[in-house]
């Protein structure tokens, strides 16, 4: 399917109370109810890519290709789940399979903010081998102490917390960027560039619901890894869906 274009200025933005990312997880709750078998599904995937994270959690290299690979596949499952979300809006059925039409019909969209994302990722590994550089004289440490040793003791509380910001930072660009770009792919089939564009003015003119939404994200995200990613299971769908709902609300 073509994609379209155009100026954002035609996507009016609507304001909303601190209080409705609460209402959004709720929504997106009872779309993963709906749609239990698909959402969980695509929930199970993403626990499995996650669980990489965990097995080689502590070597810069593994973690920046994993996340690379995660900002790719990330968007494109996000767009199963706002199908499904779009589909029970229009009162149609669908299910795992049906859900998967958006990677047909939004190819080179969805392909471009995965690749944007990816992009940034690349940056951002970059930029923390640059740092890791500049304070412990190396890229990265040596995998035998990652894995068996303790990398912590190699460097201070403050070149940690040096090292922690470049990855806040890359977080914060990314929420920025996808606010609603996927839903807005999937529901007008607008090109990358638009919707992200998007995104971001949506998070510019809403910040104190936007900041609301994103600690609920990023609380949400920590507590899927403190269960050593069993509750990704069921927080991914919730979020994947919630995102539809808050586009819904914050896109006219």
């Amino acid at each position: 399917m073509a994609t379209t274009n155009h100026s954002i200025n035609m996507y009016p933005v609507r304001n909303v109370p601190l209080s409705r990312p609460f209402i959004w997880l709720g929504e997106g709750w009872d779309d993963l109810l709906h749609h239990r078998g698909a959402s969980l599904a695509y929930g199970l995937l993403v626990s499995i890519l996650g669980a990489l994270i965990l097995a080689y959690g502590q070597h810069p290299y593994f973690i920046a290709a994993v996340c690379v690979g995660f900002l790719l596949v990330g968007p494109i499952i996000t767009a199963g789940l706002c199908e499904l979300s779009r589909c029970r809006d229009q009162g149609e059925l669908a299910d795992f399979q049906s859900s998967l039409l958006p990677l047909k019909r939004n190819r080179s969209s969805l392909l471009g903010a995965a690749e944007t994302l990816a992009l940034l990722a690349f940056i951002w590994f970059a930029l923390s081998g640059a740092l890791y550089l500049a304070l412990v004289g190396s890229v990265a440490p040596s995998l035998e102490t990652t894995m068996w040793g303790d990398i912590a003791g190699q460097i201070s509380n403050s070149q940690f917390m040096a090292y922690l910001a470049v990855g806040l930072i890359l977080a914060a660009v990314v929420f920025a960027l996808s606010v609603v770009t996927i839903p807005m792919i999937v529901d007008r089939h607008v090109d990358a560039s638009t919707a992200m564009r998007m995104s971001l003015r949506v998070t510019v003119r809403d910040f104190p619901a936007m900041l609301v939404w994103a600690g609920l994200i990023a609380t949400l995200v920590v507590i899927a890894f403190a269960t050593s990613l069993l509750g990704m299971v069921v927080i991914f769908p919730l979020l994947g869906h919630a995102t539809w709902r808050a586009y819904k609300e914050l896109v006219e």
